[in-house]
């Protein structure tokens, strides 16, 4: 018969058997916070590249939009710009408008709860509630 282990060597032997197994949760634990570094790490450089590459695209768009310009500065039209193989481009530059602003009595006027029953026909009013 095989001899039973003594009190020590059993609790040495279950010892172990955790420590091992508290060195695999170890592993997980370290294993999952490295994921989690290398995924933000990785989606923070993403943001960059995407950042980067969309104003390389956008730099690019304004010096489309620049050459085809100077090309009508210089004396082509749109349409035979079009018919030679150039449309108009995607992006084009806007000129900046200014904005006209509407005159202060108007818009007093407009907020002005008051303003609308100064301004509506009083006999409107009266002949009809009086009917």
């Amino acid at each position: 018969m095989a001899k039973e282990p003594s009190i020590e060597e059993a609790v040495e032997r279950a010892r172990r058997a955790q420590e091992d197994r508290i060195s695999a949760i170890r592993l997980v634990g370290e294993a999952r916070q490295s994921l989690a570094d290398v995924r933000e790490e990785t989606a923070r450089e993403l943001a960059e590249l995407q950042a980067q590459i969309a104003k390389r695209v956008a730099d690019a768009e304004r010096e489309d939009v620049k050459a085809f310009n100077a090309a009508i500065t210089a004396g082509w039209s749109v349409e035979e710009l079009r018919k030679i193989g150039y449309a108009e481009p995607d992006k084009k530059v806007r000129a900046r408008r200014r904005s006209t602003r509407k005159s202060r009595p108007k818009s007093a006027e407009q907020t002005d709860p008051g303003s609308n029953e100064k301004d509506a026909p009083q006999g409107v009013e009266e002949s009809s509630s009086g009917s």
